[in-house]
């Protein structure tokens, strides 16, 4: 759980809105989602042409155990599509060894083709590793489709003091490239990218520390996804504390802080830095999800073309055994410029 100083730190977003005697409020969209939308694990989301694309970490047997990748054309109504990367590759399953499947892949769109980074690790290890596919669409019938293998992008071992999982690239108003990531050990990183290769800009360049959640003595105090958005002239950092990974027991919520810079400092609305484990509540399972999908995180962000801003995360279904589950929310920016999940 999180300590007790930083809890104090973190102030939430969401407030009870009220809704007149006899009315019946308007299903959310997370109400609607119907289809494919379990099981998904660090889900993250993107829209190419008329079609929403997920993809999330690989679960159980089939064709999307490595990948998992679903399609909508209304962002309600989902079903499995062709994964991206069928077996893992010789260099990942050589650089670490024991892996089973690929973890919390980021899809983004830049320089005239999709680039598609995923993680590479074991449970509880930061001998870790981020790879790279790039395509020309996402669409399997449209010429052009083949996804390329680029290789490794950033790793991890036991004498750093980061885990190299959880991939997110930034693209910064300037044009530089990022690639925010991290996992437990000191917090979330970020790396520069080459803007042509979305490879490492430079091997030997230390990191940017982001975020991070000092840790209690005899406790650990678990931070990770992180996931860069860019609106009214700040970076928002949203990153996920606590536990995932226990179906419903699961403690994991999801945390907001703002910046000028893409570097940093994050701040929370209350002034709570994440360097120091704080920020502002942004998801959390006793709010909306009314207690049933416990423990949401893993937040990445889509803004569709006609501006709508929209959170993609799992969260764990107490109705069905605590199995992950798909969750997209609407983000709405409200008047003091904070953003609420609806």
């Amino acid at each position: 759980m999180i300590a007790v100083a930083a809890l104090a730190t973190v102030a939430a977003t969401q407030a009870d809105v009220a809704t007149p005697a006899g009315a019946r409020a308007a299903p959310t969209l997370n109400e609607r989602l119907r289809g494919d939308i379990a099981p998904t694990h660090d889900p993250v989301i993107i829209r190419e042409g008329d079609t929403y694309h997920v993809y999330s970490t690989g679960l159980g047997d089939g064709p999307d155990r490595i990948i998992a990748h679903r399609v909508s054309n209304d962002l309600v109504n989902w079903r499995k599509a062709e994964t991206p990367l069928a077996a893992l590759p010789d260099w990942a399953t050589q650089a670490i060894p024991g892996a089973k499947n690929a973890w919390a892949p980021d899809i983004s769109f830049v320089g005239g083709r999709y680039r598609l980074y995923y993680s590479v690790s074991t449970f509880g290890s930061n001998r870790s590793a981020i790879g790279l596919l790039t395509n020309a669409t996402l669409d399997p019938t449209r010429p052009g489709y083949r996804w390329r293998d680029d290789g490794p992008v950033v790793m991890s071992d036991r004498t750093d003091d980061y885990n190299a999982i959880d991939p997110n690239l930034v693209v910064a108003r300037d044009g530089r490239q990022w690639l925010a990531l991290g996992s437990f050990w000191s917090g979330l990183k970020l790396f520069a990218l080459d803007r042509a290769t979305g490879k490492l800009l430079n091997k030997n360049e230390a990191p940017v520390a982001i975020a991070r959640r000092p840790a209690p003595v005899g406790a650990p105090a678990p931070i990770e996804a992180p996931f860069v958005i860019d609106h009214g002239g700040w970076y928002w950092l949203v990153a996920s504390y606590d536990y995932c990974c226990k179906g419903s027991a699961s403690t994991y919520y999801t945390v907001v802080g703002r910046s000028r810079a893409v570097t940093g400092p994050y701040l929370g609305r209350d002034g709570s830095a994440m360097m120091q484990g704080g920020g502002t509540i942004l998801l959390r399972a006793d709010l909306p999800e009314k207690e049933r999908f416990r423990g949401p995180g893993h937040a990445g962000h889509l803004r569709d073309r006609d501006g709508t801003d929209y959170l993609v995360y799992h969260a764990y279904d107490q109705e069905a055994k605590g199995r992950p589950t798909l969750r997209i929310a609407r983000l709405r920016w409200g008047a003091d410029g904070w953003p609420k999940a609806e």
